[in-house]
């Protein structure tokens, strides 16, 4: 991409992260402490389980490096304001859901930097090492997605009405983007999408189907509610494909990087679907 593309591409995911934080109280981050399991289960999940999980499926199917490592980034950002959007239409925890995208969102400012540079060195490119700055990465990542969110928060304090009234109009703006956005990927390597959709296509699917079935299935064992196991189900295996690709291309400035958070981009919403048919199923059984 060129400069005026990543651009467009850094401010598009710092409007969406305003827009998640106008969706963001104080209180949500306390659920930490009011409900501790719940919590943890999900952030395990989205922090520990699903990078280790993403790591394994690099290993297991044949991909090119760059591929790879798309996995491995995808990986490395969990929940984002779509997965919001699922939890709600599929009746689960809106709350939890809402606090768990706050709360890593925080974290992985120090994660991904690292989950980052490990897979660049692990996964060399031609033989040549790749080296990232971690704090000249965690900045860039403060900068576009702490500082929006801590925006849109302080909006929402002060003026709660109009915060709630852009939410929708943001999420829909937020949606055009990330279609322009993976459209623009898809012209720029059409010669290669083929052979990238045969090599991350499978992948993407099974870490988001295989993170979604643990998510749901650790926090029954935890003996969490349904509404709870269907937000940490969601959280866990909806990753924010936006910042994904941002840290692809803005940071890393490959767009190869960023074929795998966008195919996963485009398949997710066939495994958010699948989840609101069975979120309501199950909502509709528990009434």
């Amino acid at each position: 991409m060129d400069n005026i593309s990543t651009i467009v591409l850094a401010g598009a995911l710092i409007i969406i992260m305003f827009g998640m934080g106008m969706s963001l109280e104080l209180k949500d981050f306390k659920r930490i402490i009011l409900y501790p399991k719940a919590v943890f289960v999900g952030l395990t999940n989205q922090l520990v389980l699903l990078p280790l999980i993403g790591f394994g499926i690099t290993l297991l199917f044949p991909m090119e490096p760059e591929i790879a490592i798309g996995v491995m980034i995808l990986a490395a950002c969990p929940g984002g304001p779509t997965s919001n959007l699922i939890t709600h239409l599929a009746k689960g925890d809106l709350a939890l859901s809402v606090s768990l995208t706050a709360i890593s969102s925080l974290i992985t400012i120090f994660t991904i930097p690292f989950i980052v540079s490990f897979a660049l060195n692990y996964f060399e490119l031609n033989g040549q090492e790749v080296n990232l700055s971690i704090l000249e990465t965690i900045a860039q990542i403060f900068i576009i997605v702490v500082i929006p969110i801590l925006l849109g928060m302080s909006l929402r304090r002060f003026n709660k009405d109009f915060s709630l009234k852009m939410a929708k109009p943001v999420r829909i703006a937020s949606a055009i983007v990330l279609a322009i956005i993976i459209l623009g990927i898809i012209v720029k390597e059409r010669t290669n999408m083929e052979a990238y959709f045969r090599q991350a296509g499978a992948a993407t699917f099974i870490l988001n189907a295989l993170t979604m079935l643990i998510g749901f299935y650790s926090a029954r064992l935890f003996k969490l509610k349904t509404p709870q196991a269907i937000s940490i189900s969601i959280e866990s295996g909806i990753q924010n494909g936006t910042l994904a690709i941002t840290v692809a291309v803005v940071l890393l400035g490959n767009t190869a990087f960023a074929i795998a958070p966008a195919v996963y981009s485009i398949l997710m919403f066939l495994s958010g679907g699948v989840a609101i048919y069975l979120g309501s199923k199950f909502s509709k059984q528990m009434l």
